[in-house]
């Protein structure tokens, strides 16, 4: 024993010291990757989703990790009361993912779980409620009732860069000056990240001059870039009611203030409406146009085809419909 406590007082090699130091910062390598493999948006959300599970677990006296599957059965039953499916069907995902991150066997595998998300998907139905698009009718109502300020002409070349380029929003505010290049056509846009990129691979994407000058996507990023006096950093920033032009990037919310701001000034209801609205109007306005579904989906950057196709049926409604070709 007394062998034993000497040996343990006694230094350690130089090399072990230097291997633990090293799997140490290893340790802290893995945790911050594994924290980048989500996008920002996404970790916010199974913040929140797991923080709506945990505080039910806690009013009803139930462990949250490992949570049994009658708890997790329990919980659906009493928020499908209030929340859209949907919304249950990311919690489901977000109480999964953050089992098998600690370890544990999910419990939404139980059949117990499956047999009640499949009663309240019956029940409920399973049918997404989607923002409505909006179409270039909608866009040159918006862009004419912009205030005559340099908030406007931000304003402006946002709406309208960001429905010719059928843009999320992440991906709009993500811009910078020195992503944009001017060629003969229009403009060459490169998304070095977006939802469905989250290695930042990139993609281009070209933004043509308009037929109209006062909707003019790439007129309107140049007045934009020049009356701004920006030529890098972010592409999108905040102005002050002085007309002062923050170095900030825009949050992706901004987008959504700005579209249903516009729609407001129109005259127009705003409910419905948010940032996506740029992006479904671009697509569903193309597919009523009679444009490819490939055309469409290089601008639109769809990884599946099942998920455009959604909006490009909207946009083919009455442009090839069987019921107008029997002569009622």
């Amino acid at each position: 024993m007394t062998n034993q406590r000497q040996n343990d007082d006694l230094p350690r090699p130089r090399g072990a010291a230097s291997a633990a130091q090293k799997l140490e910062r290893l340790g802290a390598l893995t945790s911050a990757y594994i924290d980048n493999s989500k996008a920002e948006n996404t970790k916010k959300s199974y913040r929140s989703d797991w923080g709506d599970f945990a505080a039910w677990c806690e009013k009803y006296r139930r462990p949250s990790m490992p949570a049994a599957p009658d708890t997790v059965a329990y919980y659906l039953a009493d928020r499908s009361q209030d929340l859209k499916t949907s919304t249950l069907r990311r919690r489901l995902s977000t109480i999964a993912e953050a089992h098998r991150a600690a370890g544990f066997e999910s419990p939404t595998k139980h059949a117990q779980v499956r047999y009640v998300w499949a009663g309240i998907r019956r029940e409920k139905g399973v049918a997404q409620s989607h923002m409505k698009p909006t179409l270039t009718k909608h866009i040159r109502e918006m862009v004419e009732h912009l205030p005559d300020s340099l908030l406007g002409v931000r304003d402006r070349a946002l709406l309208l860069l960001g429905y010719a380029g059928a843009m999320r929003r992440s991906e709009l505010v993500g811009l910078d000056v020195t992503d944009l290049a001017i060629a003969e056509e229009g403009l060459v846009v490169i998304i070095r990240k977006s939802k469905t990129d989250q290695v930042g691979v990139g993609r281009k994407i070209g933004i043509p001059f308009g037929e109209h000058a006062e909707t003019c996507p790439v007129r309107a990023v140049q007045a934009w870039i020049e009356e701004a006096d920006i030529d890098e950093g972010p592409l999108f920033r905040s102005v002050n009611k002085h007309g002062d032009v923050s170095d900030r990037r825009l949050t992706d919310q901004v987008v959504a203030d700005v579209v249903k701001r516009s729609l407001i000034a129109a005259g127009k209801s705003a409910r419905k409406y948010a940032a996506h609205s740029l992006r479904a109007g671009l697509i569903t306005q193309a597919a009523m146009a009679g444009v490819s579904e490939r055309a469409i989906q290089d601008q639109s950057g769809h990884k599946s085809l099942a998920v455009m196709r959604r909006y490009i049926r909207d946009g083919s409604l009455f442009r090839e419909n069987a019921a107008a070709k029997v002569g009622l």
